[in-house]
């Protein structure tokens, strides 16, 4: 029986972080996890490097490259006729950037001398965990001792009944993004970040998209003018959102799926050559022996944790998307670091109010700390500044002026209290916001900051500035 001083289950961006940061701080580490890559090999990086994050965020560039060459090179002189898709080779791509960056995970473990144990992990008391092998490392089952847990198992795709995932023509996540052709008509249930972004890949490269979305409001954790404007921007795009309504059933004959559902014009139909289901997700805590060894969930299944993420057993910690929060790779990566440092007796920190949400549609939505709707519903006397990206020199420069750059501070202290922003690279620029608020910086000290011209960045420097209602370039 191996005894090590911290086990982490899950290889996600939350465990492998815990692992490697563990064994940075000289603890001997294990980390187990079962995912099996389509050839049935065992391989790191949960869901966020093998069917999450990193696969969609490859088809995101892809598509939009293939549409801005289609679509927008012409008005820049450029003339490219004949343009073709390959959409096999594309997908060849975005699995070759999943290897890559897998394998790499598998040398920091090696360079750190974490020991990966390829497996099911199941708790059996609060320090030993039965390892089931998996895959091509398949065999006896063993057991594994530890100091100290850290369950980070992640979550899995949500179903409901009215639309049962068949993995052929009704598919999740999963299953959106490794299509081998453009189906011509997609149907999504669900415009969260999933269902948006999946729907913007396979309209930019042809298919008639048609967004079923239970809920009366678009993108309902944005600030409503942000949601707003991309609302309007999506929809000129050609993604058909279907706002009220509620899918009741789904069938199929092998070759296209009807779905059924109610909205504010009664019940009505919708016919699709493939149908993904993007509903959200769920903690993973299934086979894991959370609850027979004692650890409460709640009645989410989500298992429950403290402030620092620590459980109801004290040796026993969990990250990521199976505890509260946001599900956010980013989330669960500093979760594992802080983790890692508290068990190391070191001082950790983890700043909950300051964590970055971004749509990798195009334009990008991204945001960090409260929507105009919160302040007004918390009444917190707030200022508020804006500036469009219409107005900005550098995106008329790239043909991307749409979306805004919106800014919330105290009406006293001038703290910033929220940035939003739709618009180019907004992924990118909302670090500046995050890193202006885990300082409690003021909308003043943006506005004092010099900016580069021309940039998007000084979008936000003019916000800023429209906090005090000195913006200069509108």
């Amino acid at each position: 029986m191996k005894e090590f001083d911290v086990v982490v289950i899950g290889a996600g961006p939350g465990g492998y972080v815990a692992a490697i940061r563990c064994a940075q701080l000289g603890l001997s580490v294990a980390c187990i996890d079962g995912w099996l890559n389509p050839e049935g090999n065992p391989v790191l990086g949960g869901t966020c490097l093998n069917v999450g994050c990193i696969p969609s965020k490859a088809l995101l560039d892809s598509s939009h490259y293939y549409l801005h060459v289609k679509q927008d090179l012409a008005e820049h002189g450029i003339n490219a006729p004949g343009v073709s898709l390959d959409v096999n080779k594309m997908i060849n791509r975005k699995n070759k950037i999943v290897a890559t960056l897998t394998q790499g995970i598998a040398g920091l473990f090696k360079k750190n001398k974490v020991e990966w144990l390829p497996g099911k992990a199941r708790l059996i008391n609060d320090k030993q965990i039965e390892v089931t092998p998996v895959g091509t490392a398949a065999g006896e089952k063993y057991t594994v001792t530890a100091r100290h847990i850290i369950i980070a198992t992640g979550s899995v795709p949500m179903n409901i009944p009215a639309a049962r995932v068949d993995n052929a023509l009704v598919v999740d996540s999963t299953g959106a993004l490794a299509f081998t052709d453009v189906p011509t008509r997609l149907g999504i249930i669900g415009a969260g970040v999933i269902g948006l972004e999946l729907g913007s890949v396979w309209n930019r490269l042809g298919a008639k998209v048609t967004i079923l979305e239970a809920l009366d409001d678009f993108l309902v954790a944005a600030d409503r003018q942000i949601a707003g404007e991309a609302e309007k921007i999506l929809r000129k795009q050609g993604l058909d959102i279907k706002l009220g309504a509620r899918v009741t059933g789904c069938g199929s004959n092998n070759r296209e799926v009807t779905v059924t559902f109610e909205g504010k014009e009664g019940k009505q139909q919708l016919v699709v050559d493939k149908l993904i289901v993007a509903v959200g997700r769920k903690p993973n805590t299934e086979g894991l022996g959370a609850t027979e060894i004692g650890l409460t969930l709640d009645e989410r299944s989500f298992i429950k944790v403290n402030a620092v993420c620590q459980t109801n057993i004290a040796n026993i910690y969990a990250i990521g998307d199976v505890v509260r929060g946001p599900m956010l790779a980013h989330k669960a990566s500093e979760e594992g670091v802080a983790v890692a440092e508290r068990i190391a007796g070191k001082s950790a920190h983890m700043n909950y109010a300051v964590i970055p949400w971004v749509v990798y549609t195009w334009p990008e939505i991204a945001w960090v700390g409260k929507t105009e709707q919160e302040l007004k519903q918390a009444n917190i006397a707030y200022k508020s500044g804006a500036f469009p990206f219409a107005a900005s020199g550098r995106a008329h420069a790239m043909g991307e002026t749409g979306g805004l750059v919106k800014m919330l501070s105290d009406a006293k202290t001038d703290r910033i209290l929220g940035v939003h922003i739709l618009g180019p690279a907004a992924s990118e620029l909302i670090g500046e916001a995050v890193l202006a608020m885990e300082f409690e910086g003021s909308a003043e000290d943006i506005a004092r900051t010099i900016h580069a011209h021309p940039t998007l960045a000084e979008a936000l420097h003019e916000a800023a500035l429209g906090v005090d209602k000195r913006t200069i370039h509108i």
